[in-house]
């Protein structure tokens, strides 16, 4: 540990001090952790039709929560919880100190990807256990779900820190920031099949990385035969790529030209 740059260093602390942070929030650890589970158990309760050869609501549901559960974790909790801190004055005796900045962000990004982890074995345990998910076998399949998984929990810390001075203050954040997420849920084929849904609607939900997140985690857990049911009946994976990429550029310049440490 003390052969890693300070900032480094610093950042797995305030990662390890982040966890312990969150896991004293019950009420933030079954919202964040607990609710996908809940939906996937509600949702593939009722849901039990197939909705093409060899793909039941479940399994395509499960696909939309994964991709979900990366914005849960990541945009949603820092939108909301980074106005919180700045309000009551916990980011400026930060600034204070002599940790670097950078070791701050680090340790959201740790908090971010331990949580999205533990959603994940969650979310596949209970899918597999009780509504008959199934887990693909192919290695290549496992690759596009790590690159995907990666991006998406990085675009999506990126973006909840850069979204964190738009709350005008920390009580008003969910407010501002759930809602945001809900509509961006439903446009973006989480708990609707997208090609169900308006025209108007997919092209609005195509410039948001949600929908490309989701339609990538379906190409990981459906058949390679369910592409021809998507929009360009195909899964459009270096689209994807290059897309999630790009909206992950616009929240580290975001973050880190824009960020806020002190109220106005």
């Amino acid at each position: 540990m003390n052969k890693l740059p300070k900032a480094i260093s610093l950042g797995i602390r305030r990662g390890g001090l982040e966890m312990r942070q969150f896991a004293r929030q019950r009420e933030s650890v079954v919202f964040t952790l607990l609710f996908p589970v809940i939906l996937l158990i509600i949702f593939g309760s009722v849901f039990k039709d197939t909705i093409a050869p060899g793909v039941t609501f479940s399994q395509y549901f499960v696909a939309g929560m994964i991709a979900s559960g990366l914005v849960n974790t990541g945009f949603q909790a820092l939108a909301i919880t980074i106005p919180l801190e700045r309000e009551f004055g916990a980011l400026k005796r930060l600034r204070g100190t002599p940790m670097p900045a950078s070791s701050y962000f680090i340790g959201k990004a740790i908090l971010v990807s331990v949580s999205t982890v533990i959603q994940i074995f969650m979310l596949l345990g209970f899918g597999f256990l009780f509504f008959g998910v199934q887990i693909p076998t192919e290695p290549s399949k496992w690759i596009t779900f790590a690159w995907l998984v990666l991006i998406g929990s990085a675009c999506s810390t990126a973006l909840g820190i850069a979204f964190s001075i738009v709350p005008k203050s920390g009580r008003g954040a969910s407010a501002v920031v759930s809602p945001i997420v809900i509509i961006l849920q439903f446009f973006s084929g989480v708990f609707l099949v997208f090609t169900q849904l308006p025209f108007w609607m997919q092209q609005l939900a195509a410039i948001f990385p949600l929908k490309w997140l989701t339609q990538g985690i379906r190409s990981v857990f459906l058949p390679d035969s369910f592409a021809e049911q998507e929009v360009a009946q195909s899964w459009e994976s270096e689209k994807t790529f290059i897309i999630l990429v790009v909206w992950l550029l616009v929240g580290i310049y975001f973050s880190v030209r824009k960020f806020k440490w002190d109220r106005d």
